[in-house]
């Protein structure tokens, strides 16, 4: 009897080593495990990191460039002046006022002077009424900007910044995810385009 009561204590004692060392194993795999997928994710996220900085790094210097080609822009003097025009009578509109002020370059007073007779004629063509612009020589736009224009209206206290890189500005802002999906195609990862 008291070899049998030794036999069932010692497989009671063997089981629940068993057990014990069953559930240590179990633990340390979950642990090995779960080790294995951080470090997957984290190299996984770096991967990513870099990718999505040679891609901003990409489109930094595309924009670089395009504001360096600016400059060139105002070379040719006659797509130059039809361009000065054209944005006069944009920020016009959008003002909307019998009376408005330009500030512009020292050097694009000339093309200034020559576009305002074409600016209040087409203002008055699809508005119905006139327009008065006067050039601000006071306050010029900085000698180093690529050209464009500032018009004010209510004396001052509105201003419609009309200048080339002013609009390479806001195509950054607002057209970057159209360029990134041109240049890099669709994010499959994308779930939302709102």
């Amino acid at each position: 009897q008291a070899d049998e009561e030794f036999a069932i204590e010692k497989a009671k004692l063997v089981r629940s080593e068993t057990a014990n060392i069953d559930q240590v194993y179990e633990r340390r795999t979950k642990q090995a495990s779960l080790a294995q997928q951080i470090t997957k994710s984290n190299i996984t996220n770096k991967t990513r990191l870099r990718v999505l900085a040679a891609r901003q790094e990409v489109l930094d210097q595309v924009f670089e460039e395009a504001a360096s080609k600016l400059s060139a822009i105002s070379a040719n003097k006659d797509k130059y002046c039809v361009l000065l025009k054209d944005l006069m009578l944009e920020g016009a509109y959008i003002l909307y006022e019998k009376s408005i002020v330009v500030s512009a370059r020292e050097a694009d007073y000339d093309l200034i002077k020559t576009g305002i007779p074409l600016v209040q004629e087409e203002f008055k063509k699809a508005v119905g009424t006139d327009l008065t612009i006067t050039i601000d020589e006071s306050n010029p736009i900085p000698a180093e900007s690529s050209g464009g224009v500032i018009l004010y209206g209510s004396a001052g206290k509105i201003a419609v910044t009309n200048t080339l890189d002013e609009r390479l500005n806001l195509l950054n802002e607002e057209s970057l995810p159209a360029i990134r999906t041109a240049m890099f195609g669709p994010n499959p990862l994308r779930k939302f385009f709102d």
